[in-house]
């Protein structure tokens, strides 16, 4: 690779998504400065519990942002920290959206002091230039990038880049997201010609159910754990998912509404589901108010009057009050409901407080809709829960008695077929980019998808971040 990218961060796992890239000798860019979670760490010492910026930083010139999750933007106040003032380039709905996921970080990871919350978004606020899709925008001399949209979440992108003379094009695929995903269209096409593509390959390995499949699921699963008389607990992100879910749930309650001869028609009418996350119902507020980002299919269903969103079995926990007493509630009642609650990996949030108090009841069911990275109490419990296993969380040893389910289908990424149409044609097995540098994937999933891709397109060089 005649282009310099150095990985400072999901180079062998999926959390903390870093990548410089070199103008020339003296200066880079950074693509994203995300958060390590679970096991993960960086090439040099940053790890979940020390997110500090172990690299050098005063030749860098900008920062461009592809999306607001965590782990890929949760490092930047310790960038603001280590003295960064430079530019941040990202889409206009990133910028609308990243000082309240970066207020959110520091309340969690950092501190609770709202004067220095309020100065470190300001800095934020002060440094961000949003930038329209497919609109060229220059970086630096030698640099020039621009948006296309990747489906992932609101607001999210791959970076395209024309670097160095003669220009090299350089494509960051950020997160892509599934085709056909509710409420955003679906991810475009890699630009022609482009010479170098740095590729997340969290689903390497496998392909995702279908929209309809994993509904389908989803509607058994809720009804399941309604003969069982407990709680559905969903682990979810604030960003992304949480919206996902009730707008799938939202199209199965009207369904089923719908539906006069539906045994099940009864479950649905009484079911209640609560989003339990200050965070998650502040982007499911501002998702609602940037409708103008839907796609086709969302956009049909409030011309019909519905409202997906914000429907009316959706209730809303407001305060911390509140919080605790639904699940000590639901810890002595067992009543039937869904919670959609963070973190999406179990690390923290209000989830922790309800997985402590109903893990332990078989009545329980927890429900996975993403990516659980090693090291974290999500991987544990999707792993050890179905033996009847235990999880550590908050220092306390918490029994699973719930029944676990994953549903790879609600997952924000892409699944390997549709990162593999990404790269190419997978019926002629034409290559539309020259050379595939894997990022954002355990080690052996980089590599399993390694030899997937050279398997269909024998002409493209592919290498894993983790091999470097």
């Amino acid at each position: 690779m005649d282009v310099t990218i150095t990985h400072h961060g999901a180079r062998t796992g999926v959390t903390g998504s870093c990548h410089e890239l070199w103008i020339n000798e003296k200066q880079s860019v950074l693509v994203d400065i995300g958060l390590f979670q679970g096991a993960e760490t960086s090439p040099g010492a940053a790890t979940q519990d020390n997110q500090a910026i172990d690299f050098p930083i005063e030749h860098i010139e900008a920062l461009i942002v592809t999306h607001c999750h965590i782990d890929h933007v949760g490092r930047l106040p310790w960038l603001l920290i280590a003295g960064f003032r430079k530019p941040i380039y990202c889409t206009r709905a990133t910028a609308h959206l990243l000082p309240l996921v970066i207020a959110d970080a520091l309340r969690v990871g950092m501190t609770r002091n709202g004067a220095l919350i309020e100065r470190i978004t300001s800095v934020v606020s002060e440094l961000l230039v949003p930038v329209d899709y497919q609109d060229w925008v220059s970086v630096h001399d030698d640099l020039r990038i621009r948006f296309h949209q990747a489906g992932h979440i609101l607001g999210s992108a791959f970076v395209e880049c024309e670097v160095g003379l003669p220009a090299k094009r350089v494509v960051f695929s950020g997160d892509l997201g599934c085709k056909n995903s509710p409420l955003l269209p679906d991810p475009c096409p890699v630009p022609a010609d482009t010479d170098y593509l740095v590729l997340e390959s969290t689903y390497g390995d496998r392909n995702h159910e279908n929209r309809a499949e994993r509904a389908d699921r989803l509607k058994s699963i809720v009804e399941h754990c309604v003969r069982d008389r407990g709680a559905i607990l969903i682990p979810a992100f604030s960003i992304g998912r949480t919206q996902e879910l009730l707008y799938e749930l939202e199209d199965i309650i009207y369904r089923e509404q719908q539906d006069p001869e539906s045994p099940h028609r009864g479950v649905w009418e009484k079911m209640v589901v609560i989003v339990d996350s200050p965070m998650a119902a502040e982007f499911t507020k501002q998702y609602r108010q940037m409708k103008a980002l839907w796609d086709d299919e969302a956009t049909q269903r409030i011309e019909e009057n519905r409202h997906p969103l914000n429907f009316a079995r959706l209730h809303t926990v407001n305060s911390h009050d509140e919080h605790v007493r639904i699940v000590n509630y639901l810890r002595s009642t067992g009543d039937p409901c869904i919670v959609i609650a963070a973190s999406g990996m179990c690390t923290g949030g209000r989830m922790v407080n309800y997985l402590r108090a109903l893990l332990p009841d078989p009545r329980t069911d927890v429900l996975f809709v993403g990516f659980q990275a090693e090291g974290t109490p999500g991987r544990d419990i999707q792993r050890y829960g179905p033996r009847g296993g235990w999880v550590e969380l908050d220092g306390e040893r918490i029994d699973i008695r719930a029944q676990v389910h994953t549903l790879g289908g609600y997952s924000a990424h892409a699944g390997q077929r549709e990162l593999m149409e990404f790269v190419g044609d997978l019926a002629t097995g034409e290559a539309y980019v020259r050379e595939v540098r894997l990022v954002h994937g355990d080690a052996a999933v980089q590599r399993k998808f390694r030899e997937v891709l050279l398997e269909r397109f024998p002409d493209l060089q592919v290498s894993c971040a983790t091999d470097v």
